[in-house]
């Protein structure tokens, strides 16, 4: 009989795939029994809970380490982020992350940029990732210091006078790329490198990386060069599947809209591999540039806008799909939802598992389309606290009831995938499990009770949900014999400890590949 390499004993396994067991048995890089076998290292833990590795099935990895050495403008005031602002280390550039205008109390102004940086050149990125703030020496080199300009799907906001502010909504940010852009690959490499140490430490296992290559959310044309390179060098610790941005496809022979050499959809392996390719409908509900089909509650005639004509982002949809990508478009306001959902519709085939990222503000009818069509939606848990009350500010009481659904799409039939969207929000899978649990605001308000499910269900939303969003539910997702040994070992377990209390559960170990990391 041949030996296992390994086996976890005495243990609460959630294997999410039949009935829950005492000990695991690993061979390799796979799971190879569940029960105690002759094995040449034994681990007792003690009574600790084994679940599978956790998955986010939304997130910017490369983004997300690239904050990680930038300014941290997650302040509760406009002062204070000037403050951060003018403390910021010496260079030519001062580049800071995190605002929510909703909790600092307003956008910063280049103005107030200009006074608090001396002279320098300023970028603050707004924490949705849809928009940011420069200052008059970027809006100088830009040619708009005193007059907008259009941009197609997106906007360059102008005071009362036509005097831009300084805030550059959706597309509008790409004005200021030329001047940052491309990130060095190796300054990637080392975003990735701090990001997964930090992913492992949270029991995150696998991720999909929202967007590479072009766009407002690329960082260089030859991205996944910088995830390449991590592998190569050891830096790459845990497995990253890669959205392109649509951006970066372009005719193909025979093959319609792709990209050389015809790598689509499924290139790759365990570690590594090429997803679905990204499409931006529209934007940000607390941004307030999600494309709505009524106004925000808080900002009377304002209903959000697409990022670009309804007809091209169809056209784009529908020529992806018939080159063999699987599709995950962006649609958060309940207007974009309906163009993507007729897209997806048009395309057939709900085979294909196309996805729709956020499905932010979801009216009934909306989930049952999504259930029949094949559709993905891939909600953030976590935006209940964090974003919640500029969320309900901006819905009000009514229409908040379709707000990042969970339970509606489960009792609907549809598989829930866990993600965080990190950096937008913080991205440790076990807050995002609370908050699904917990429906509550960072200042101590419902958000919207009636979709909140139970801790077995983000336990499962957060593993075997993600990888079903994936189409890799035969390989991760649950314990089972013969999946990939991913596993996360917890000093409880969200299924049955008090609601309240998952936030506090510790990550005790995490194994990617049979091996402890």
């Amino acid at each position: 009989m041949i030996k296992a390499d390994l086996l976890l004993k005495n243990a609460n396994v959630i294997t999410l795939d039949g009935p829950d067991t005492r000990a695991v048995a690993i061979l390799g890089d796979r799971i190879a029994a569940l029960e105690e076998v002759p094995a040449h290292q034994v681990i007792d833990l003690d009574g600790a809970t084994v679940t599978p590795g956790f998955h986010d099935a939304h997130n910017h990895m490369s983004w997300y380490g690239l904050t990680l050495s930038e300014v941290d403008v997650r302040v509760t005031s406009l002062d204070a982020l000037y403050a951060a602002i003018a403390a910021a280390p010496e260079g030519e550039w001062i580049i800071a992350s995190g605002y929510d205008q909703n909790k600092c109390g307003g956008h910063p102004t280049r103005d107030g940029l200009d006074r608090a940086a001396q002279g320098r050149k300023v970028l603050v990125k707004h924490t949705s990732g849809h928009m940011c703030v420069v200052n008059s020496p970027v809006l100088r080199e830009l040619g708009i210091s005193e007059h907008a300009v259009d941009v197609d799907g997106g906007l360059v906001v102008a005071d009362a006078d036509g005097r831009p502010t300084g805030l550059l909504q959706e597309q509008a940010q790409q004005l200021v790329n030329p001047l940052i852009l491309p990130y060095p690959v190796d300054t990637l490499v080392d975003a990735i490198d701090r990001a997964g140490q930090r992913y492992l430490r949270e029991g995150i296992t696998s991720c999909v990386e929202a967007g590479i290559g072009g766009g407002w959310i690329g960082k260089t044309p030859v991205e996944l060069e910088a995830y390449h390179r991590a592998r190569e060098q050891g830096r790459l610790h845990v497995r990253v599947e890669l959205m392109v941005a649509a951006d970066v496809l372009h005719p193909i022979t025979e093959l319609g809209l792709g990209l050389d050499l015809g790598i689509r959809t499924g290139f790759g392996d365990d570690w590594l591999s090429i997803g679905p390719v990204k499409v931006f409908s529209d934007g940000s509900l607390i941004g307030h540039t999600a494309a709505m089909c009524h106004d925000f509650s808080d900002t009377p005639g304002e209903r959000g806008y697409l990022q670009g004509d309804p007809d091209a982002l169809t056209s784009t949809i529908l020529a992806a799909h018939k080159a063999g990508w699987r599709v995950a478009t962006h649609a958060i306001g309940d207007a974009a939802i309906d163009l993507v959902l007729d897209a997806y519709e048009s395309a057939g085939d709900p085979s294909r598992r196309h996805r729709i990222e956020h499905f932010g503000v979801a009216r009934p009818d909306q989930v049952s389309r999504a259930r029949d069509l094949g559709v993905i939606p891939v909600p953030q848990g976590r935006f209940a606290n964090e974003i919640g009350d500029g969320m309900l500010r901006a819905l009000g009481p009514e229409r908040t009831r379709w707000a990042y659904r969970q339970r509606s799409l489960l009792d609907a039939g549809i598989v829930v995938p866990g993600s965080s969207d990190r950096p937008v929000v913080t991205g440790a899978p076990l807050l995002g499990m609370h908050d699904m649990v917990n429906q509550q605001t960072a200042s101590g308000v419902p958000f919207n009770p009636p979709e909140a499910i139970t801790g077995l269900e983000a336990l499962r939303a957060f593993t075997y949900g993600s990888a079903y969003a994936s189409k890799q539910e035969y390989r991760k997702g649950t314990i089972t014999v013969g999946k990939l040994a991913d596993l996360v070992v917890l000093s409880d377990s969200p299924a049955t400890v008090e609601p309240g209390r998952i936030k506090d559960i510790e990550v005790l170990r995490t194994m990617v590949g049979g091996v402890f990391r």
